[in-house]
């Protein structure tokens, strides 16, 4: 009888779980449902790495189409600088790229796991968008930011390593995001910039420079035979080695840009590299300067009185 009614339990207990397992509901709830996740997970993962190697591809062909080695000279130096450029611009384009389909690609497969899971999506979505133009309002320099950092690579206004003035800053570019631009100036201090607080910039190394010289003299030298001697030395010092590679052209004298009771000064140009306008202008600055002292030439009120007492001194 005993095992007569273990038998019975043990039948009904095997047809229990039978008939569960043939329930539909439970090849839905441990079958289905489990395959349809894991099946949305692995197209999203898919998804991504598509997208990112898409991207990546895109982006090294991007790298890639460049023609500077069959430039020479100073051509050449000026395409490789804007080729630079071109490349870190890519580079953050690409970057933001890749974040934002994977925050698509994984926004949807986080919705679709929670469908499957019997979540209703819908209220989800709704809440979303709520929430989301609450966020707006109450982050909207954040969202400036993020719209001014896209702006600002799309058109290229500036990109890493060029110099450039904002407001009172001037630095040179280390570190670019859509949020914040990192400029170091002068004296190594590091500054974070707002994208949305840069109404407007000035960019130093976009396609060349002008290094501009001026030389004060005295009113009593002759202005023809200065401005022959500053222009003739501004054009050899442009073909020394030290900074011959930095020159795009031939120095131009424009004439003496202001004259005072006490002195005049002569303005020189020539144009440089992006961004080695400074170091250009310190050099002519000195083989300019040595010119001057060289030729005994007369630079302030000063050393003038000086130079007509030692005449009279001479003379005496």
């Amino acid at each position: 009888m005993d095992t007569q009614d273990a038998s019975e339990k043990v039948d009904q207990a095997v047809e229990g779980v039978t008939s569960w397992w043939n329930n539909p509901q439970t090849h839905e709830l441990f079958i289905e449902r489990p395959v349809k996740i894991v099946l949305i997970l692995l197209v999203a993962i898919v998804l991504n790495w598509l997208a990112n190697s898409i991207i990546r591809r895109a982006t090294r062909q991007g790298i890639k189409r460049s023609n500077v080695l069959k430039y020479e000279g100073r051509d050449a130096q000026q395409i490789r600088a804007q080729e630079k450029r071109r490349q870190q611009r890519m580079k953050t384009l690409a970057n933001v790229g890749r974040s934002v389909a994977a925050i698509v690609i994984w926004a949807w497969a986080v919705l679709a796991v929670l469908d499957q899971l019997g979540v209703n999506v819908a209220p989800l979505i709704a809440s979303a968008g709520v929430v989301g133009v609450a966020i707006g309002f109450g982050a909207q320099s954040l969202v400036k930011d993020f719209f001014s950092g896209v702006a600002i690579l799309i058109e290229n206004q500036f990109g890493v390593g060029d110099t450039i003035e904002v407001g009172d800053v001037v630095g040179d570019v280390e570190e670019m995001t859509l949020r914040i631009t990192t400029l170091r100036d002068i004296d190594g201090a590091l500054w974070y910039i707002r994208n949305g607080d840069i109404d407007r910039v000035g960019n130093h190394s976009a396609r060349f420079s002008t290094a501009r010289v001026q030389v004060p003299v005295s009113l009593m030298v002759n202005p023809d035979e200065v401005s022959r001697l500053i222009e003739e030395t501004a054009v050899a010092g442009c073909q020394d080695k030290e900074v011959a590679e930095l020159v795009m052209g031939t120095p131009r004298m424009l004439g003496p840009s202001e004259v005072t009771p006490n002195y005049m000064s002569f303005r020189v140009e020539v144009q440089t590299m992006p961004g080695m306008q400074w170091t250009v202008a310190r050099y002519l600055n000195q083989r300019i300067l040595a010119a001057l002292h060289r030729e005994g030439v007369v630079l302030t009120p000063r050393e003038s009185v000086l130079v007509k007492q030692q005449e009279e001194n001479v003379g005496d």
